[in-house]
C-alpha cells in the first residue's frame, strides 16, 4: 500500500520503505531509502533522514553555481531559493511558498533584475496587485526570505523592505453570539455522537481544524486529563503521481503549537464515551478526518440551529474570547492556543465582547452613582 504524501510504500517482502531526496557531490539529485517493520517506524526514520541531509549539506555544495550577476533575474534567484526550501523545510511549507511565488511573484516580477528590486519598486508593484492585505503580507514575507537567502549565499546587499503597501486597517474579529453559542451547545449535547463531540472539544480548547482532525486516542492522557497536540493534517498539492492532492499529516504549525492542553473531567468523560476498541483516530477509525469534510459537518450543524455559515475557525475565536471574558490571564491562554508570543493572542484573537464592555461600563456607572450618593 502506497503512502504518496510521505513517499512511503509497503514492499512485497512485507517491509515498509521510505525514500527521500538528496544532492550528490556533483549537484545531481538522487534518493536514499530507509526501511522498517511499520509505516510509523519508517516515517520517523524518514523525518530524521531529511533533517540530517538538510543539516549536513552546506549551501555552497547544494547549489554549485557561481555568484550570480547582480544584473541577473530576481525570479531565477527565487527559484534557487525554492529548491533550498524544498530540501530544508516541511513539504507543506514548501508548497505554500511555491504557490505564493507562482501565483504572485513570478507573474509580477518575471522581467525584473536585482538592481530594480528596491523598496519603493516592490511597494509600488505589490500595492497594484488586486489581492487582500493578508496576501500582500505573505508576498512581502517571501520576498524578504529570498533576499535573506541571497545575503547568506552570495553576500548580496539586502534592501530594507517595509510593510507600507499593507493598509493595516483593523479587522473586526467574528465570534459567535451568546445566543448562537447556547443554541449550538444544546444541539451538540442532544443525541451527541463523536462528530458533535469533536465540535464541543474545539469550542472548549481552541483546537484548530487540522489539529482535531489529526487527533488520536493515544494523544488523550486520561490519568492527568491532558490532550497532547503533536500533529495536524491538511490537503496539499501532491509531489508525485497522478493524484493532484494528498491528505498529509505533519507536525503542528510551529514549535509552540506542539503543546499540552488540560481538559475538564466532564469533557474527558464525554470524549471517552465514544472510544471504541481498535480505533486509532478520534473522529475516524484508522485515518485522519478530511478537514473539508469536517468543515461541512460544522456548516450542517449551523444550518440546524439557524446560524450563519461561519468558518470552522470561529470556534477558536469564540473560545479565546470566552476565556478572556471569564478572567483567564493572557499567558495561560496564549500557551493553550499554541502561540509563540502573547502579542499574537492579544492582537489577533482576544477582543472583548459587547457584553463584557457593557459590564465594565455598568460597573463604572454604579461607581459614579455611589459618588453622587456620597454628596
Amino acid at each position: 500500500m502506497s503512502r504518496r504524501g510521505d513517499n512511503i510504500r509497503k514492499r512485497t517482502d512485507g517491509r515498509w520503505e521510505g525514500r527521500y531526496q538528496i544532492l550528490s557531490e556533483d549537484g545531481k539529485k538522487c534518493y536514499r531509502s530507509v526501511y522498517g517493520k511499520s509505516y510509523n517506524e519508517v516515517k520517523e526514520k524518514l523525518t530524521l533522514g531529511k533533517e540530517e541531509a538538510a543539516r549536513t549539506e552546506p549551501i555552497c555544495r547544494i547549489f554549485d553555481r557561481k555568484t550570480p550577476d547582480r544584473e541577473g533575474s530576481f525570479c531565477a534567484l527565487a527559484m534557487e531559493w525554492l529548491a533550498y526550501i524544498e530540501l530544508s523545510r516541511k513539504y507543506s511549507t514548501f508548497v505554500k511558498y511555491k504557490t505564493i511565488f507562482q501565483c504572485h511573484i513570478q507573474q509580477n516580477f518575471h522581467d525584473d533584475r536585482f538592481t530594480q528590486m528596491t523598496n519603493s519598486y516592490i511597494q509600488s508593484k505589490i500595492s497594484e496587485m488586486p489581492v487582500s492585505d493578508r496576501t500582500r503580507q505573505s508576498i512581502l514575507m517571501v520576498i524578504k526570505q529570498i533576499f535573506r537567502y541571497a545575503e547568506k549565499q552570495y553576500a548580496y546587499p539586502v534592501p530594507s523592505i517595509s510593510n507600507i503597501s499593507i493598509r493595516n486597517r483593523p479587522q473586526s474579529l467574528e465570534i459567535m453570539s451568546r445566543a448562537e453559542q447556547a443554541r449550538l451547545m444544546r444541539f451538540l449535547c442532544d443525541d451527541m455522537d463523536i462528530s458533535k463531540a469533536g465540535i464541543y472539544l474545539c469550542l472548549s480548547t481552541g483546537l484548530r481544524l487540522g489539529e482535531v482532525c489529526a487527533l488520536k486516542w493515544d494523544d488523550i492522557e486520561k490519568a492527568n486529563g491532558l490532550i497532547h497536540v503533536n500533529r495536524t493534517v491538511q490537503r496539499i498539492q501532491s509531489a508525485e503521481g497522478s493524484v493532484k492532492t494528498v491528505l498529509l499529516e505533519t507536525p503542528p504549525k510551529s514549535i509552540s503549537s506542539n503543546r499540552e492542553i488540560p481538559i475538564s473531567d466532564s469533557l474527558l468523560s464525554i470524549l471517552t464515551a465514544f472510544q471504541k476498541e481498535g480505533q486509532i483516530y478520534l473522529l475516524q477509525k484508522d485515518r485522519p478526518m478530511e478537514p473539508r469534510t469536517y468543515q461541512n459537518h460544522f456548516k450542517r450543524y449551523l444550518d440546524m440551529i439557524n446560524a450563519p455559515h461561519y468558518n470552522f475557525h470561529i470556534l477558536r475565536h469564540t473560545f479565546a474570547t470566552n476565556c478572556i471574558d471569564n478572567g483567564m490571564d493572557i499567558k495561560s491562554l496564549s500557551e493553550i492556543l499554541g502561540h509563540s508570543d502573547v502579542q499574537i493572542t492579544l492582537n489577533r484573537y482576544v477582543h472583548p465582547s459587547m457584553d463584557t464592555k457593557r459590564k465594565y461600563l455598568n460597573a463604572l456607572s454604579d461607581d459614579y452613582g455611589q459618588l453622587c450618593g456620597q454628596k
